[in-house]
Parts: structure tokens; sequence; C-alpha cells
């Protein structure tokens, strides 16, 4: 198993080096063509540029040029160095201004990207030849041969180390001149902020009406049984039939108990607080009419609110697939990635979840609540997926 997953590993390395590789290939051809274009769109535009006419149609033009160019690398970016740019998109080029600076900056970068590309495969030929004058010709100087080798193997591993680099230099170069401004990011946390707001009072007062609706549908339905038979056993004559209400009113009193303490569990259970959040998942496995797999891999433990919000979207997210989904078992998984609690729950049921159902949308607001992130993962057919991270710092 830990070979099948090295060998796994080391093809995704494979493959992103060799991604990393083909865009700075791609990147070191347009940064040529930009400085060539550059140099002509200069020189052609200079009388233009002199004149105080011609100066907004040739800023224009050029501004124009700097959107084109700009557009086209970020599309080199998303392509090749798309899981650099996850966390951070560059926003589009909407400000020329911007992105001329960003085309400016970027043709040295993509200049020595060329460059280290280069060393890689004078290394890469040093290497080579190397082994083709150990093993194929008759050789004089063994030792500069193995010299040349060894220092062709050197090049190439600096060389790797310049590609990855580079890589980062370009990535961080477009989030700098191309990514949301300071502001946009405060404009754009402070919507956030109040649309989690927003959704917390919504999952609030979902929250309210259903236990008022358990309460009133459940616990005072029996209630209402319960005083019902008391009074007939107490206007009644006969022994007999009094002993057999009195019996019926003890067995009500005894699952009007019983739904008190479900409604009070789903409210808020104590064994939370008594035992933690692992044994909260363990009575939530047990309480559950199909097999539940519980993986638990939290230390150290998370905060009590991040573990309140954790165990209410796995207990509802496996009332939800034991009412709706068809399945024959849950697979729950919680693990503690340094400050991230990641947590799935994953079951064999027909799929097709609706994201924006009113069960998935209340667990989606509390996770928004700590700023952590929600997914629904359903194809018809399943399997579906729902996965949360919460931030424990």
């Amino acid at each position: 198993m830990d070979k099948a997953v090295d060998r796994v590993a080391g093809r995704a390395v494979a493959a992103r080096s060799a991604r990393y590789a083909a865009g700075l290939t791609v990147g070191a051809a347009t940064a040529v063509l930009d400085l060539i274009l550059a140099l002509f769109a200069g020189v052609a535009l200079l009388p233009a540029l002199a004149l105080p006419r011609g100066r907004p149609a040739a800023s224009r033009v050029l501004a124009a040029l700097a959107t084109r160019v700009t557009g086209i690398e970020l599309r080199r970016l998303e392509k090749f160095y798309g899981d650099r740019l996850r966390e951070l998109p560059p926003a589009a080029p909407h400000d020329p201004a911007r992105a001329a600076r960003y085309a400016a900056a970027r043709i040295p970068l993509g200049l020595l990207g060329g460059l280290i590309l280069g060393c890689a495969l004078t290394g890469l030929s040093w290497v080579l030849l190397a082994l083709f004058g150990w093993f194929v010709t008759t050789i004089d100087h063994p030792l500069a041969v193995v010299g040349a080798g060894f220092l062709g193997l050197f090049v190439m591993i600096l060389s790797a180390q310049g590609v990855y680099g580079t890589v980062l230099l370009e990535s961080a170069l477009a989030r700098r001149f191309l990514g949301p401004s300071r502001q946009d990011l405060l404009e754009r946390r402070i919507a956030q902020l109040a649309a989690s707001r927003s959704e917390v009072m919504d999952a609030v007062n979902d929250e309210r009406r259903r236990i008022e609706r358990d309460l009133h549908d459940g616990v005072q339905q029996r209630l209402v049984v319960l005083g019902m038979l008391l009074g007939r056993a107490r206007r009644g004559r006969d022994p007999e039939r009094a002993d057999a209400l009195l019996l019926q009113a003890h067995e009500e009193s005894r699952r009007a108990l019983a739904e008190l303490r479900e409604v009070a569990w789903r409210v808020y259970p104590t064994v939370l607080d008594e035992a933690g959040l692992r044994a909260a998942l363990e009575t939530v496995a047990e309480r559950t009419p199909l097999p539940v797999g519980v993986e638990y891999e939290v230390t150290p433990p998370a905060a009590r609110q991040v573990e309140t919000v954790a165990y209410f979207v796995v207990s509802e997210a496996v009332t939800n697939v034991v009412k709706h989904s068809g399945a024959t078992r849950i697979g729950v998984s919680l693990r503690r990635e340094g400050a991230t609690l990641r947590l799935s729950v994953e079951d064999d049921g027909s799929g097709g979840a609706d994201p924006a159902g009113g069960g998935l949308t209340g667990l989606a607001s509390r996770v928004a609540a700590l700023d952590g992130r929600f997914g629904v993962h359903s194809p018809p057919g399943g399997p579906t997926t729902i996965t949360a991270e919460l931030p424990c710092a």
C-alpha cells in the first residue's frame, strides 16, 4: 500500500514539474514576443506620444495592447499554474494601468524562466555526454568525464529549484498587480460578514421553529393523551379499567419523557460538554439505524465552538442520509490539519442531494458563521459526500 501511494505521489510530482516547465517555456516565448512587440509599439507610437493631440490615442492603443497581452498571460497562468492561483486567483485585467504595469514587469521574469530552462538543458546535456563517453566511447580523462557528469547533475538540481521559484514569483507577480486591492478585500470581507450574520440569524430562527414543531407535534401530544387517560381513570368506577388506564398513562409518560430527551439531545447534547466531540459522534453512530464508521484524528482538540459546529454538521448530515438517501452505510471522517478541522460524511445512497435544500443550507450557514467552507458532492446515482473545513485558530 505504501509503495502504491509513493508511486502515485511520484507521478503527481513529475506531472506537476512537467507542467511548470511547460509553463515557463511558453512564458519565455511570450516574454520575447512581448518585448519585441513593446519595442515595436514604442517606436511606432513615439511620434504620436511626442504630440499633445496624439497622446490620448497612443495611450489608448498601448492600454488595449497591454490588456490583450495580460489576458493571454492570465490564461497561461491558469492553464499551467492553476494550483498556485487557487487560493487567490488574479482578477480580470479591467484596469489598463495595472495591466500595463504587469505586462512590463513580467517580461524580465519570463526571460529569467527561459534562462533557467536553458541551464537545465545544459546540465542535462552534460550528464548525457558523460554517460555516452563512459559507456560508449573510449575516454582518456575519466575524472574529467565524471566531474562533468556531476556538474551537470548539480546544475539540473539548481535549475529545478529555479523553476519552482520562478513559478512562485510569477504567481506572486500576478496577485500583486492583478489581484484585488486591499480596499477590494476589505469590501469583500464586509460583504461576507454581513451575509454570514444574516445566515446565522436564519439558522437560529429555523432551529427555533424546529424545536417548537418537535415539542408541539411530539411531547405536547403525548402530554395531552396522558392527561386524558388520567382524567378517565379518575372518573371511572371500575377498578380494573382504572388500572388499565393508569398503565396506559404510565406508558405515555415514558414515551413523552423519551421524546423530551430526544428534543433536548437535538438542541444540544450534554455528552459534548462532558466527554468531548469524539464521544458525541460515537453516540450519534450508536443511535443511527445504519452502520456508521467514524474516523477521528483531531489532535489537539479544537475549540468548543468549533466542536459544536462539527457535531451538528455530522449529526444533521447523518439524519438526512437516513431519511432521504436510501443508503446502506455511512462514513464519517474528522481530521485536524494544522489550524483547520476537516470533516466529511459519505454515504452509498442514490445521490442527487440539492445543496440549496433547507437542511444543507442550514449546515452551510453554521459553517459560514465560523468562516469555514462547506461543500456537497452528490452526483445522480451517488455517492454523496458532504465536506466542511473549520478554522481552529
